[in-house]
């Protein structure tokens, strides 16, 4: 079991296929532990794709003793990349948390970011995203997961989607199962999502960047990526006007990986 001692607690990480590396974070769970189906198809079969566990999450443990930061989350991430004795590295974001992370580890260590695509992000709390995220909190702690598991779908998908797959979406295998009777960790994660604030130290970064505006986003809509896009000296933008929270669906799955590829071919 790959679990490294780090910033005092247990990292479950793991390295999928060869080439170029790329980091992969999403949003409040992980790609591990065979969910790599989550992942774009045929991204490990050309590049060597790094995922872990956030803390709390999985295998990982915590440190309760230690705020939850965004910049504790990269932190983890940094020391990850270092003890795998990597460099300019893909850093990939998406759905959240993740995407904030990659924003700190371009801006702490530009020597590890090679390039870097947000997507569902943000880099300032306004009052609209600060309290959905403390909904979510609430929902969670006073209703229970399976509360929480509907209103964050409800939030994340499009109506079409969810009317054809809400059986697979919801319920103990369904979004989000990683919280399941982790309330806590669920909680650090929320704290981790609403102090976190990059935008006066986004021209830092330098590495190319992409960032995709999901145009249906009810949570992170192009209102919190655009300022992104603006900050980060030469970054390119994409809107998808139909794309929700969650990138969905045969026909979005395809044109995603269709610009990932030829994103990294290119950098």
């Amino acid at each position: 079991m790959p679990l490294l001692r780090l910033n005092n607690h247990d990292l479950y990480f793991e390295v999928l296929g060869q080439g170029d590396p790329v980091l992969c974070m999403g949003g409040w769970g992980t790609y591990c532990h065979g969910s790599h189906g989550n992942l774009a198809r045929g991204l490990t079969d050309q590049y060597q794709v790094i995922i872990f566990d956030y803390r709390g999450i999985g295998d990982s443990t915590d440190d309760l003793s230690v705020p939850a930061t965004i910049g504790m989350h990269a932190q983890d991430a940094i020391a990850l990349l270092d003890h795998l004795k990597l460099k300019n590295v893909h850093l990939m974001g998406l759905v959240g948390i993740g995407a904030c992370i990659c924003q700190e580890i371009a801006i702490q260590r530009p020597d590890l970011a090679r390039s870097m695509l947000n997507m569902g992000a943000w880099c300032e709390t306004d009052d609209f995203l600060r309290d959905q995220l403390e909904m979510f909190r609430w929902i969670h702690r006073d209703a229970g997961f399976l509360a929480f598991q509907l209103a964050v779908t409800l939030l994340s998908f499009t109506p079409e989607f969810y009317n054809e797959n809400k059986p697979k979406l919801l319920g103990p295998t369904g979004g989000w199962k990683e919280l399941n009777g982790r309330y806590p960790t669920h909680s650090r994660l929320i704290d981790a999502c609403v102090s976190f604030n990059s935008k006066s130290r986004l021209p830092a970064i330098l590495c190319p960047s992409l960032i995709i505006h999901a145009g249906l986003d009810q949570v992170t809509s192009p209102r919190t990526t655009r300022v992104i896009e603006e900050h980060i000296p030469g970054a390119e933008g994409l809107l998808w006007h139909d794309v929700a929270h969650v990138v969905a669906g045969k026909e979005q799955k395809i044109r995603f990986c269709n610009t990932l590829f030829a994103w990294l071919r290119r950098n």
